[in-house]
């Protein structure tokens, strides 16, 4: 089996525990050195992409309702959504390693590790769900991550641009906020589920920024002038602070870019 195909066939899988320890296999094959990579092929996946449960819902992102956190429906809404946006980004990642051809071998490795700590997010959270009472699918959600995904299919570069330098990295900024309000609201058990996740992401992000600065590199292009633009053409709106300028750096943002956000911040 190879590894970019084993991803697409994944990521068409519906059931989301069975995409979670399929991953894990797909780790645990690709370790074990039973996994080729043909990194020189455009593929086409013929199967139905993304895969995803018939439940929950999907509605537009304006129709989401948003429910007050002093409730328990209201707080498990609230690690719904979050188990929602970890369910995406494993297909997210997964896609990142089976769409595009031509990358170094580091690259697919790296977009493996992504989707193996997507699938413990998510089965984190899924967890945790259960103990209030809820379970994945149990709220409706929007498809966002997803829909960017489809904006930038057809280049690896504007991939990295806007999913993990642009909508990822927002999970830099508002995580710890989300973190305060559910343990303030009486979820203390949530914390050190967000702590992983927040370890995680900033390396994601990370992953997503040395991508972007390679493929820029070897195009001969400027990366904020690049990055720019294409957030101009892809993203509907402007930033809004605050931003975490501390996570952002660690994730490895430049500080001529901290710099300009938080100008737009102020």
């Amino acid at each position: 089996m190879e590894l970019r195909l084993a991803a697409c066939q994944l990521l068409a899988e519906r059931d989301a525990a069975a995409k979670c320890d399929g991953v894990r296999k797909l780790v645990q094959r690709w370790s074990d050195g039973q996994l080729a990579l043909d990194a020189d092929t455009s593929l086409a996946c013929a199967l139905p992409i993304p895969g995803h449960p018939a439940r929950p819902e999907l509605i537009a992102p304006r129709d989401v309702v948003r429910r007050a956190m002093h409730t328990p429906e209201g707080r498990a809404a609230m690690v719904h959504a979050m188990a929602h946006i970890e369910f995406n980004a494993i297909n997210l990642a997964l896609d990142a390693l089976w769409r595009f051809a031509g990358m170094p071998r580091e690259y697919y490795a790296d977009w493996l590790r992504v989707a193996e700590e997507e699938a413990l997010h998510f089965t984190l959270l899924n967890d945790h769900l259960h103990t209030l009472g809820f379970a994945y699918g149990d709220f409706p959600a929007h498809n966002g991550l997803w829909d960017m995904a489809q904006k930038t299919r057809h280049d690896v570069l504007a991939r990295m641009a806007l999913l993990p330098r642009t909508l990822e990295a927002r999970g830099l900024d508002v995580t710890p906020g989300m973190k305060a309000r559910l343990v303030q609201a009486g979820d203390k058990a949530i914390a050190p589920i967000m702590d992983v996740i927040m370890r995680d992401e900033v390396g994601h992000v990370q992953i997503g920024i040395r991508w972007f600065d390679h493929l820029c590199a070897q195009r001969g292009l400027e990366p904020l002038a690049t990055y720019a633009g294409l957030f101009a053409q892809h993203h509907p709106a402007p930033l809004r602070g605050p931003f975490n300028l501390e996570a952002r750096r660690a994730a490895g943002f430049s500080e001529a870019e901290l710099q300009a956000l938080s100008e737009q911040g102020s």
